[in-house]
């Protein structure tokens, strides 16, 4: 069995401008593949796999600004949601399906979103959890890292492979 838990951090002033930027850089990475994937299929026909979006996106400032799993997660979640398109697709077509599916559009504004760590990229020191950050992140903000409390009612040991870091809201 499965479980989620949301955890508040109140982060000093410093770290919240790098954990928005990086929720900024997320909302903006997702669009780009949301864009190539929906090129991708209005040209060929075709779906994005999952793997491709990485491949495609490994130069892109966005891409890079981040830690690379991070991006990769971004981009799988990005494949993720087309792959749901096509399964309900084919439901609508045998008839399954009362209302037509629609590819997946673009996040609008210029909000935050989720970033994603998999739990290879986490550590455990004392009783915090360390978050690696991307090297141009250290780079111009001079962090490699932030940590945020383990919470008292897991073991680290039970957090399965995908961990959600990071879902920023304005306020």
């Amino acid at each position: 069995m499965y479980g989620c838990q949301q955890n508040l951090i109140n982060p000093a002033p410093e770290l919240k401008a790098i954990l928005e930027f990086i929720c900024l850089e997320s909302h903006k990475l997702t669009n780009c593949g949301i864009y190539y994937a929906r090129q991708l299929f209005f040209k060929t026909g075709k779906l994005i796999g999952k793997y491709d979006l990485e491949k495609e996106y490994k130069t892109n400032k966005h891409y890079q600004v981040m830690h690379s799993q991070a991006a990769q997660q971004i981009l799988r979640s990005v494949a993720e949601s087309f792959k749901s398109f096509r399964e309900l697709d084919k439901k609508y077509s045998k008839g399954e399906l009362h209302f037509k599916p629609r590819l997946p559009n673009y996040r609008q504004g210029a909000g935050y979103a989720l970033v994603t760590y998999p739990k290879q990229a986490l550590r455990l020191v004392g009783d915090q959890i360390k978050i690696p950050l991307g090297t141009t992140v250290k780079r111009w903000f001079k962090l490699d890292s932030f940590t945020i409390p383990m919470p008292e009612n897991l073991e680290f040991e039970d957090i399965k492979p995908t961990f959600r870091t990071l879902n920023c809201h304005k306020g």
